[in-house]
């Protein structure tokens, strides 16, 4: 039996993707910028799953067709679930595209999907809402988990 406080938080970082291929996949200009997921304490004990929000913004200045966005795996093999890790500890949680917490947000493989594709409109900031979940029961030491995951935009 485990006791103590599990802090846990998700980095996120935005990386943009220019694609050159007009007729493939368009041309253009994208920023993507993101808040990390801060779960907070995580109780051991608690008989409910932990949910949090982050969120990634995009702007696009200039894009000829549609827009996907894909989160990574962050430092997991699988999608599912992903992993926080303190020293070698894990501690499973997940990602996902709608506040029901049944569609993983990823990039479109293993099961996940990716956001969009959407005609992202031009110089606007879009904020999409990403939905976070610890499952409760895992048997966590005390500490702070954490990993990071990239969001990447793709035009």
């Amino acid at each position: 039996m485990r006791e103590g406080r599990v802090l846990a938080t998700l980095a996120l970082a935005g990386a943009a993707m220019l694609c050159g291929t007009e007729a493939a996949h368009g041309i253009g200009s994208c920023s993507i910028t993101a808040v990390g997921v801060s779960f907070g304490t995580y109780d051991v004990f608690g008989a409910s799953p932990r949910d949090s929000t982050g969120s990634v913004t995009y702007n696009c200045l200039s894009v000829l067709g549609t827009i996907t966005i894909d989160l990574s795996r962050g430092g997991a093999p699988t999608f599912s679930p992903r992993q926080m890790q303190k020293s070698g500890e894990l501690l499973g949680y997940n990602l996902y595209l709608d506040a029901a917490r049944m569609t993983i947000w990823g990039n479109a493989t293993s099961g996940t999907s990716h956001y969009g594709p959407v005609n992202p409109p031009l110089l606007t900031n879009v904020t999409v809402t990403i939905f976070g979940r610890i499952p409760a029961g895992q048997d966590a030491s005390a500490g702070s988990y954490t990993d990071t995951v990239v969001a990447t935009i793709n035009f």
